[in-house]
């Protein structure tokens, strides 16, 4: 009967593609769940979501070791060259883009405490790589090798809707580039530091009116 045969493809396919499925299930039901149940702090919520969930997933669903989705130094010696020079052509592109009315209207922050948005951003873009450049790229590599890269970008361009368009747009390539570093490194640490520095610098230089 064709629904019998379609009903066994679809469990033929299941069984295939069982780890790869579970990896953009598991990351997709995280993201629903950090939109509709979002806690008071918005760190914490990405603190929860974003790294807690995804590691508790790592460990009793696919049965592996967390620090191997990324969670390692990795090759420092090739990462800190791309945050050195990364984190330079940053404050370039701020500098510049500080002369864009829609950017710097969207961030403008004339009471900003430094030292608390600091520490809040490292939580919450810590947690933030973990989801999309741990969990997802080291969870599709097996299968996808470098295509687990791009996989990864579009979501994480999406996150960034509701921001200035050239922000969207932008991170098309800067969601690309800290995915190769991140799977260059087989770390997320260099795609932490590089995002935090651009945050903090953001509100430094723009939000700050610099």
């Amino acid at each position: 009967m064709p629904l019998k045969r379609e009903f066994l493809e679809i469990v033929a396919f299941t069984k295939r593609n069982r780890r790869e499925l579970l990896v953009v299930s598991l990351a997709t039901l995280f993201l629903v769940l950090a939109r509709y149940h979002r806690l008071d702090h918005n760190w914490l919520s990405y603190l929860l979501y974003y790294f807690t969930l995804p590691a508790l997933a790592i460990v009793v669903i696919l049965r592996k070791n967390p620090l191997d989705f990324g969670l390692r130094i990795g090759n420092y010696r090739v990462w800190s060259v791309h945050v050195a020079a990364a984190c330079a052509a940053t404050v370039v592109l701020l500098l510049v883009f500080s002369r864009v009315s829609s950017v710097s209207t969207f961030y403008a922050d004339r009471d900003l405490d430094l030292l608390h948005y600091t520490a809040a951003t490292a939580i919450l873009l810590f947690s933030l790589e973990f989801l999309y450049r741990g969990f997802l790229i080291f969870g599709l590599k097996d299968r996808f090798g470098e295509g687990a890269i791009l996989i990864q970008m579009i979501p994480f361009a999406l996150l960034h809707v509701g921001k200035p368009e050239l922000e969207t747009v932008g991170c098309i390539l800067s969601g690309t580039y800290f995915g190769f570093v991140v799977y260059r490194t087989n770390s997320v640490w260099p795609a932490v530091i590089i995002h935090v520095f651009a945050n903090v610098a953001n509100k430094v230089i723009i939000g700050g009116g610099l």
